[in-house]
């Protein structure tokens, strides 16, 4: 497993427990929320350097997302 799929891994995981906690969704339904998120397809892009921001951070922009159907902007820290 390469670096960049583990620090994927864990961001998803910690995302979805953020959901979890602060929505009271089921673990199946911040999973789809999350999958099925904008701002995952950015996490998984490697260029944008997303997948390497905190929890905080990209969990911002995921609830403006499932707040206002649309991603919020963000810094790409990858140069």
């Amino acid at each position: 497993m390469s670096k960049e799929t583990f620090m994927i891994e864990e961001l998803v995981k910690d995302l979805v427990l953020k959901l979890i906690e602060d929505s009271d969704l089921s673990v199946q339904e911040a999973l789809s929320r999350v999958y099925n998120s904008d701002t995952y397809e950015k996490i998984l892009d490697l260029k944008t350097g997303l997948f390497s921001q905190s929890t905080a951070y990209v969990y911002e922009i995921l609830k403006h997302e499932l707040q206002e159907g649309k991603i919020a902007e963000f810094q790409n820290s990858a140069k």
